[in-house]
């Protein structure tokens, strides 16, 4: 079975156009509009090659989901603790 549910703000409201998505699998996914952007698995990171950083809202999400700030994403891609990948092929 797979949980779609859109982000919420501080607030506890829905933020339009901002998914996570659940699956029975343990897969944990970030959904902005129609793209993939991050996916969690079993303490594994992997985010979209193409669209991690696409843009500020992107971002901003991308960084709630992941719980840390953009610039120690970058650390963990560069380390090779995250792996960038095509999620949306």
């Amino acid at each position: 079975m797979i949980k779609v549910s859109n982000m919420e703000n501080d607030n506890g409201r829905a933020i339009p156009n901002q998914f996570i998505i659940e699956a029975d699998n343990g897969d944990l996914l970030f959904q902005s509009y129609n793209t993939i952007i991050a996916r969690k698995n079993y303490g594994k990171v992997m985010l979209d090659r193409e669209k991690w950083d696409y843009s500020k809202t992107t971002g901003k999400y991308r960084n709630l989901f992941l719980g840390e700030k953009k610039a120690e994403t970058e650390k963990k891609i560069k380390s090779g603790e995250y792996t960038l990948a095509d999620l949306n092929a």
